[in-house]
C-alpha cells in the first residue's frame, strides 16, 4: 500500500524533539500506526491489540520496561492503564531525554485520564483524523464526499465501502463503546448514531433525541460525550461574542467522516448523493470537517464556531484567527447566488475575511469577501 504523506508529520517531528512523551489519539483506522512507523523508523513498535503483550506487561511490568525503555511506540496504551505510571517513572529518571515514548489511543476518555493522572507536563498531545483533502489523491476527492476519507478505503479505491463501514461500526459498538462505558441498550445507542447522521450539520437538541429514543436527557448527553470521545462526531459551538442575546447558543453536530454519514443514511452512489435530501448537509459536513482536520493537524490553536440568530440568519463557519475572523458560507451548488453572502455581511468587520465556498468557479465580489471553489480553499491554499 502506497504511503501518502500526512500534514501531521511536520508537527510530530517537532514534538519528538521537544517532549519526553508524545501522545497521538484519533479514531480507529485513521492511520496512526502507519504514520508513526513511516516517520519514526528507529522506534520499536508494541501493540496492545496483541493480548500476548498485554499479558507480558501485567505479569512482569519491571522486565517489560527494562526491554522497552526507550524509543518505543506503545499502541492502544489505554488497554494497559497501569503502563502510564511506569512511563512516568522512566521519563522522570532522565527528564532531558526527548522522544522516549510515543503513546497512541483511539479513546480520548481513557487516554486523557491516564495522561492527567500520570503524565501531566511530560507529554505533547496530538490527534490524527482521516485524510484531509490536501493529503488525498485528486482522483479520489469527489468520491470522498460520500464515501469517506479513511486511508484503507482510499487505498483500495473504495471497494466494498458498505461492508467496510458495517464492520467498522460493529467493531466500534462491540469494543470501543463497551470499553468506554456501560451503554445499556446498545441498539438504542446505535439508533442515536443513525439519528445524528440524518441530522448532521444541524443544531443539536438533546431533548429531541431523548424523546425519540425514550431515554432520559442525562443518558443522551453521556452517549453524545462517548461519540465525541471516540471520534465519531464533533460539536461546533455557537459564536455569540459581542452579538448579544439574539444568538442561538446550542452547538451543531458534525461527523468526522461523511462516508459514515452516507452509510448510515443509505447513500451509496454519486447519484444518490447529489439527488438525495442529504446532499447539502453532507457537503457542509464534508467541508467543515476538512477545515477542522487542517486546523487540528497543524495545531493552529484557532477555534471554530458557527453563527445563527433567533431570526434564522446563519453563517456556517467562523474561524477565529485571533487577530481577525474568517466567515465561511458553504454551498454544494455550482451557480453563485448573491443571497448566500448576505448573512456574513451582517457580521463581518473591516479586519475580517469572508469566503463563499461552493462547487463553481472563482469570481470577483468584494475585497473582503471571496467567491471561490471549495477546493481552492481546502486544497490549494492549505497545501501551501
Amino acid at each position: 500500500m502506497k504511503y501518502l504523506h500526512r500534514l501531521l508529520e511536520l508537527k510530530l517531528n517537532e514534538y519528538v524533539d521537544f517532549f519526553s512523551v508524545v501522545g497521538l489519539t484519533g479514531p480507529r483506522q485513521s492511520g496512526k500506526s502507519t504514520l508513526l512507523l513511516h516517520s519514526l523508523p528507529k522506534y520499536r513498535y508494541v501493540s496492545f491489540d496483541d493480548f500476548k503483550m498485554v499479558d507480558f506487561f501485567e505479569e512482569d511490568p519491571d522486565k517489560f520496561m527494562s526491554i522497552y525503555d526507550n524509543y518505543v511506540i506503545f499502541d492502544e496504551i489505554q488497554k494497559v492503564p497501569k503502563l502510564f505510571d511506569y512511563v512516568k517513572i522512566a521519563v522522570d529518571i532522565d527528564r532531558d531525554k526527548t522522544g522516549k515514548f510515543i503513546l497512541t489511543g483511539s479513546s480520548q476518555f481513557q487516554f486523557i485520564r491516564g495522561v492527567t493522572e500520570s503524565l501531566a507536563g511530560r507529554i505533547g498531545l496530538m490527534s490524527l483524523l482521516p485524510y484531509q483533502l490536501s493529503e488525498m489523491p485528486k482522483s479520489k476527492i469527489q468520491d470522498s464526499i460520500f464515501k469517506g476519507s479513511y486511508p484503507e478505503l482510499v487505498a483500495k479505491n473504495y471497494a466494498l465501502t458498505q461492508d467496510w463501514f458495517s464492520a467498522y461500526l460493529d467493531t466500534y459498538l462491540k469494543k470501543d463503546v463497551s470499553a468506554l462505558a456501560q451503554v445499556g441498550d446498545r441498539r438504542e445507542f446505535q439508533r442515536l448514531i443513525r439519528l445524528l447522521a440524518s441530522n448532521t450539520s444541524q443544531i443539536l437538541n438533546y431533548s429531541t433525541y431523548a424523546n425519540d429514543l425514550g431515554v432520559d436527557l442525562k443518558t443522551i448527553k453521556r452517549w453524545i460525550a462517548i461519540l465525541e470521545a471516540s471520534y465519531i462526531i464533533f460539536l461546533l459551538p455557537p459564536y455569540y461574542e459581542n452579538f448579544g442575546k439574539r444568538m442561538i447558543k446550542s452547538p451543531k453536530v458534525y461527523f468526522y467522516d461523511t462516508g459514515l454519514v452516507s452509510y448510515l443514511t443509505g447513500v451509496e452512489t454519486h447519484n444518490q448523493f447529489v439527488n438525495g435530501p442529504m446532499a447539502g448537509s453532507i457537503f457542509e459536513n464534508f467541508v467543515i470537517a476538512d477545515i477542522y482536520k487542517n486546523e487540528l493537524h497543524r495545531k493552529s490553536h484557532h477555534d471554530l464556531y458557527y453563527i445563527r440568530t433567533h431570526n434564522g440568519v446563519e453563517v456556517d463557519l467562523v474561524v477565529d484567527r485571533n487577530s481577525y475572523r474568517e466567515f465561511i458560507e458553504i454551498k454544494l451548488n455550482s451557480t453563485f447566488n448573491h443571497r448566500w453572502v448576505k448573512p456574513m455581511e451582517q457580521f463581518i468587520t473591516e479586519k475580517d475575511k469572508g469566503y463563499l465556498l461552493y462547487s463553481g468557479n472563482q469570481q470577483p465580489y468584494t475585497q473582503q469577501i471571496q467567491i471561490i471553489n471549495y477546493l481552492d480553499y481546502c486544497v490549494l491554499e492549505k497545501s501551501q
